[in-house]
């Protein structure tokens, strides 16, 4: 159809001749997908007419609010809500994401938000956690990495001791570290393995 610009109905006797323009879309890249003879060079070449290249969102930053903006004024209508604005915290999480879906990942963020606004307003808690930043949802570490590997040191250990009924060696040997490493840190931590004895 694409080559001969005619067609036959599945069923049908006659040939149809067509006048059509076809549109076809792809986040793949169809040159390196034909050599690696996963796509038909044939079909590729027929559809190949005039490539139009669109960046992904990622590298089209301008275009995130305008976007935003406009699917905020779809589901605002669509949900009987009037969006009035998107705050500069959300604005912040929305330009800062790297999209990895695109417009429709963007549509849904904001359709998600529209819904759950309740001020005419789009918050950044509005959004999805995918976009939640540890600053913005008050979720930043607690602890530095330094006590955070320690804690996980000790655990280990102690794990590694009930596992050998309070055997050192055997403990060390699993943990991948000598018998003198061992007892250091036995001693450095404070734990007391006869308490794991068998």
């Amino acid at each position: 159809m694409l080559q001969e610009r005619e067609l036959e109905r599945v069923g049908g006797t006659s040939t149809i001749k067509v006048d059509v323009r076809l549109i076809a879309a792809t986040n793949r890249n169809l040159e390196d997908e034909v050599k690696a003879g996963r796509f038909r060079e044939d079909l590729y070449y027929r559809l190949n007419v005039f490539p139009l290249r669109i960046p992904p969102l990622r590298e089209r930053k301008s275009d995130i609010m305008l976007l935003a903006d406009h699917f905020a004024g779809k589901y605002g209508e669509k949900n009987g809500k009037r969006i009035r604005r998107i705050s500069a915290p959300a604005i912040d999480l929305l330009t800062s994401h790297s999209w990895p879906g695109n417009v429709r990942e963007l549509e849904n963020c904001i359709e998600r938000a529209v819904i759950l606004s309740g001020d005419q307003v789009i918050h950044a808690y509005n959004l999805p956690p995918t976009l939640q930043t540890a600053a913005s949802s008050n979720t930043a570490p607690t602890t530095t990495l330094e006590a955070a590997l320690s804690r996980l040191e000790k655990e280990m250990i102690m794990e590694a001791l009930k596992m050998t009924g309070g055997n050192m060696a055997a403990a060390a040997r699993s943990l991948g570290i000598s018998e003198r490493q061992m007892g250091l840190r036995v001693h450095h931590y404070g734990i007391n393995w006869r308490v794991y004895r068998a």
